[in-house]
């Protein structure tokens, strides 16, 4: 059987009233995330080294800075549970303004470490302090701005409102390719004395603009209902529950977020080494192409959050899983051209359409994994830890492959994007999104048969 749309699975709802802001705010700080995010990387790569860990060996100095970027993704799965169940005890709107504050100013505060240089081994604590208060709050973001997201909209406008925070991540993307290209496009001595501190620096401007725009928001419908419903809300235990009764679910975004991320980090990042580790193509040919695709994927998102509406979402989350297969060889023969435009053509339909579609996908596919009491729960703890999984192993696992291979053959990555299409396809055929609407409807615990 097909799938109808998601809105034929509940009971007529009353209409709600969006509200106009929630859109902008959502995207403001999920962009803000993958712009730290993608800045930190770049810089980790090009300045970090000798400004924080000197070394008469260049090599060791990357290798340090980079240890901080992993910090970060260490310090991701432990935001993303404590305010997962804070969102779910105190509300969407508290947590999403709070983990704004902690990104936002966190990076600010990076552009202003003085180096080894001036203030000794303080600069390089300071910068992995500020980076692990980065990943706490990264951590909490993206989960938290999908439940805002969806609980704001109406049922026939989920698979629309749930990818804005999709969109967010093309836009932050997007924001910092173009920053990074800026930057480095100055003087080596302009580069490292103060170039390198103005985006982070720019922070500062978008948390308050974020800030102001989030403490506007009304509570989502959802969380209210629940809080009325409670006694107290604070004396709720979503973790619990979470484990004991939604451990469905939890395993359902778990294994959609290690699909989608593990192939989403080796497009966007492990395509990039290989072309100039392997192939020899200058770095600003895939820089390029990264931005080409950014562009694409903001209209790719709204695309398909429209078709989730229309079509179903779990039919897009298993086209996306078949593209990702049909592109698993395809992908790298284009690469192999070494001809810019056939590269970018592979970055454009990788980076711009197919994973912008999985991961806008994503955001009401894994929101009605879980009944509103625990949902901020279920997305912060079931996202986070597997995507931290997935997206420091995937890229490893990709370079490492080819390293070995005599011939640096790709064959070995392209059956990780085999297997990362099946674990997608395996969690929408496990969508738990009709039980939680049965459960909902009757207040029974009971499964129920997926939504066909």
């Amino acid at each position: 059987m097909t799938q109808p749309p998601e809105s034929l699975h509940r009971s007529p709802e009353p209409p709600r009233r969006k509200p106009k802001n929630v859109g902008p705010a959502v995207v403001v700080g999920t962009a803000l995330e993958l712009f730290d995010f993608y800045l930190y990387a770049s810089m980790a790569a090009l300045v970090f080294g000798p400004l924080f860990f000197p070394s008469a060996n260049s090599t060791v100095s990357t290798l340090a800075a980079f240890s901080t970027f992993a910090v970060g993704f260490l310090a991701r799965p432990l935001g993303g549970i404590v305010f997962g169940i804070l969102g779910d005890k105190i509300g969407r709107k508290a947590v999403l303004s709070f983990n704004l504050l902690l990104m936002g100013l966190a990076s600010g505060c990076i552009g202003l470490i003085p180096s080894y240089e001036t203030i000794g081994i303080a600069a390089p604590v300071l910068l992995v302090l500020f980076r692990i208060v980065q990943g706490l709050g990264a951590g909490a973001e993206f989960g938290s701005a999908i439940a805002m997201s969806y609980e704001h909209a109406d049922a026939k406008s989920r698979g629309r409102q749930g990818a804005w925070p999709a969109m967010g991540v093309s836009v932050g993307l997007l924001a910092s390719s173009l920053a990074v290209a800026a930057v480095t496009s100055l003087s080596d001595d302009a580069l490292y004395s103060w170039g390198w501190r103005i985006p982070f620096l720019a922070s500062f401007v978008l948390v308050a603009l974020g800030y102001w725009m989030r403490r506007n928001l009304p509570e989502t419908p959802d969380f209210e209902k629940v809080a009325a419903q409670a006694q107290t809300r604070k004396k709720a235990q979503p973790f619990r529950d979470l484990l004991k009764h939604h451990w469905r679910g939890l395993t359902v975004v778990a294994v959609s977020t290690i699909g989608v991320n593990g192939i989403s980090y080796i497009f966007k990042t492990f395509s990039l080494s290989y072309l100039s580790e392997f192939r020899d193509v200058a770095a600003n040919v895939g820089a390029f192409g990264i931005s080409l695709a950014s562009a694409v994927a903001l209209v790719t998102i709204p695309v398909a959050g429209r078709l989730c509406d229309s079509t179903g979402t779990r039919r897009i989350m298993l086209i996306g899983a078949g593209c990702v297969a049909g592109l698993a060889f395809p992908f790298f023969w284009l690469l192999n051209t070494d001809r810019p435009v056939y590269i970018w053509l592979a970055l454009i339909l990788t980076v711009g359409i197919v994973q912008p579609t999985l991961l806008a996908a994503s955001g009401s596919f894994l929101a009605r994994q879980f009944p509103p009491e625990v949902r901020a729960s279920g997305l912060g703890a079931g996202r986070e830890v597997s995507g931290a999984l997935a997206g420091g192993l995937a890229p490893l696992a990709a370079l490492t492959m080819v390293s070995l291979s005599p011939t640096h053959s790709t064959w070995g990555v392209s059956l990780i994007f085999i297997v990362g299409a099946m674990l997608i396809a395996g969690a929408a055929l496990g969508d738990q999104y009709r039980t939680i609407s049965i459960s909902n409807h009757t207040g029974a615990t009971e499964s129920a048969p997926a939504a066909q």
